[in-house]
């Protein structure tokens, strides 16, 4: 009777969409629990403080910091594991097969970056967030792609996959760069001495995960208090796990990717999406939407993702440095690019960065993500649902 009941469940979480309409509805929880009277009950509780250790020796912050600044460094760990394994064996470990992708993805964070910049240039302290629309939640972006099914080539979703990877890597990147604080020496040198022990394990071929687990919390404390953002621990960590690219070898990269995958999709992501997108939408007006910050980011995931993704890729096709995807056309092409337009998750976390200290700044980043987001998943979705035939 239970493995009867629990089918269903276990069908729907193996969909490839699945995760993506989660981190929907855990956003359209946030949305709803934002704007009716239990709208103080959720903001107050984001702002609990939690207490981890001792008075003396432990970290007190918000419910909030804790799932932005702790449980998303396991999310860029899980990430940098994806993107380590596809440079070893993946997609991108075939020089032809990862220019399209890495030449897309440049366009598609340099333009958006470029028209946000030019919205906000009469607004000094606003340009800070520059590089909210520069990113592609991957979830999201492949979840709509799959709601095609068939109609859309494999080479398509290998594309979008490998581009939105190199996304990452660029976001990564880009925090661990131009969205760090003040920095601590002491605790750079603590995170260095950290990152070395780790790469003493992956030299002598350590293939248990505790010795990283125990020397990436210690990680993690120590690029907390160094002004880096913490979630680059997990970047740090997630690079040294080792991986072995004979088939017959034991990975431990491969092991922990596949087990946390799963409780990152559907429990860290939706977490994310329920404490950061809940935005008040009472006092929301046409002058909202063209301030400043949402209109750039709003124009950026929109226009810049699309125009940039698809501008680099043709003349990269063109110029004969890379190739056109098999089964695909330039329409086809066009419609991923637009896909590439929703940010969300990782939006949504550079945004927070951005604003760190001018919090004034947080609703009008919501919604321009938000809108951004869903005009690039519905434009995108219904282009290619026209220009491509279901087969049989």
């Amino acid at each position: 009777m239970i493995n009867y009941i629990t089918v269903p469940f276990k069908w729907f979480f193996k969909l490839e969409a699945a995760s993506g309409l989660v981190l929907l509805i855990a956003a359209l929880i946030a949305l709803i629990l934002s704007n009716t009277n239990l709208s103080d009950y959720y903001f107050n509780i984001l702002n609990i403080h939690l207490l981890i250790g001792t008075k003396d020796f432990g970290l007190n912050l918000t419910l909030l910091h804790w799932i932005n600044d702790a449980l998303m460094a396991i999310f860029f760990f899980v990430v940098t594991l994806e993107i380590k394994r596809e440079f070893i064996q993946g997609e991108l470990s075939k020089p032809k097969q990862a220019l399209l992708p890495i030449i897309g993805a440049v366009g598609g964070m340099v333009l958006p970056a470029l028209i946000y910049i030019i919205l906000n240039l009469k607004t000094e302290y606003t340009l800070r967030g520059w590089a909210i629309p520069s990113a592609t939640d991957i979830a999201f972006s492949i979840g709509v792609l799959s709601l095609l099914g068939t109609r859309i080539p494999i080479s398509l979703k290998v594309f979008l996959t490998a581009l939105a990877i190199i996304d990452d890597l660029g976001a990564i990147i880009i925090i661990a760069l131009f969205y760090s604080g003040e920095l601590q020496y002491t605790y750079l040198l603590l995170m260095l001495i950290s990152f070395v022990g780790l790469l003493v394990l992956n030299k002598f071929g350590i293939k248990k995960f505790f010795p990283y687990l125990i020397i990436g919390l210690l990680l993690w404390l120590f690029t907390h208090g160094s002004g880096i953002h913490s979630t680059i621990s997990g970047v740090l960590l997630a690079a040294t796990i080792p991986h072995r690219n004979k088939e017959k070898d034991y990975s431990l990269l491969l092991k922990l990717e596949h087990f946390l995958s799963p409780y990152v999709a559907f429990g860290i992501m939706p977490l994310f999406a329920l404490a950061n997108a809940g935005v008040i939408l009472n006092n929301i007006s046409i002058n909202s939407f063209l301030a400043p910050v949402p209109l750039g980011i709003m124009c950026g995931l929109f226009f810049g993702k699309q125009i940039g993704v698809f501008l680099f890729s043709f003349i990269s096709i063109k110029l004969k440095i890379a190739e056109m995807p098999s089964n695909s056309n330039w329409v086809k092409l066009y419609g991923v690019g637009i896909l590439t337009g929703i940010g969300f998750t990782m939006s949504l976390f550079v945004g927070n960065l951005a604003f760190v200290d001018h919090s004034n700044y947080l609703p009008g980043v919501k919604i321009g993500v938000l809108v951004g987001s869903s005009l690039s998943a519905l434009t995108g979705y219904f282009l290619l649902l026209i220009v491509t035939k279901k087969k049989k």
